[in-house]
């Protein structure tokens, strides 16, 4: 953890009840926001350094405990037990719950001084549908999804997206094959999105602490997210 940036777990008002979320501020000033949507493993350790990293970039970031109904703020590993148990937490989700949750959770950071006037989402994995659930249905200003399982099947919501989004797929997913890639490049196909995919990588390829890292996919995929981001957000922030 840098000191050149602030750190707190906070509440977000959600119709269930309060929600935990991870919040880092950035050094200094007016700053778009950023939800940051978690891989299954939780808001563990990798997702808080993935929000001090985008916090340092200039972003106020909100990591909302997607799990907080079943297991709140749990943080797992990326094998056994663990892995058995982030696929079973995910599987309880229920999806208009999780929608509710991300709708707050972007209020949440509209109202936060400081932030604004845009907010975007970011996620991994899981994390990475939700962000493109967020564009289609929580009002966010762009998305970018990193190897987000299952937006193949959630295409319908491709026409409620009038955001730009970021799309980041690994060459060899076990878990997202590439007919999935090619039905969400063909769906976005004209609008104002791109989608990467990565030759070399695996699926999970931006966790430095998963055996998938692929350091040099993840290094130009953090670029692609900067760059896209600061064009996207911080054009009316400052």
């Amino acid at each position: 953890m840098t000191s050149a940036i602030q750190t707190q777990w906070t509440n977000v008002a959600t119709p269930d009840g309060e929600m935990a979320a991870y919040l880092c501020r950035p050094p200094a000033g007016h700053c778009p926001g950023l939800v940051l949507l978690q891989e299954i493993f939780g808001v563990n350790e990798h997702i808080q350094a993935v929000a001090e990293q985008y916090a340092l970039a200039g972003f106020v970031v909100l990591a909302p405990d997607v799990f907080w109904r079943q297991a709140p703020r749990v943080e797992l590993g990326y094998v056994g037990d663990d892995r058995q148990r982030a696929f079973g937490l995910m599987q309880g989700l229920k999806p208009d719950q999780t929608l509710a949750d991300l709708q707050a959770t972007v209020r949440a950071l509209r109202s936060i001084e400081g932030v604004g006037p845009k907010v975007g989402a970011i996620g991994y994995c899981m994390g990475g549908r939700l962000a493109y659930t967020a564009a289609a249905l929580a009002g966010v200003d762009a998305a970018v999804a990193y190897y987000g399982g299952g937006i193949h099947a959630q295409l319908q919501l491709a026409a409620q997206i009038n955001c730009p989004m970021q799309f980041h797929f690994a060459g060899h997913d076990e878990h997202i094959p590439p007919e999935a890639v090619a039905a969400v490049s063909q769906a976005f196909d004209g609008r104002d999105a791109t989608v990467f995919t990565y030759p070399g990588a695996m699926h999970g390829f931006n966790c430095w602490a998963r055996a998938a890292y692929h350091a040099p996919s993840a290094a130009l995929a953090l670029g692609r997210s900067l760059q896209f981001l600061a064009g996207a957000l911080f054009a009316q922030a400052t």
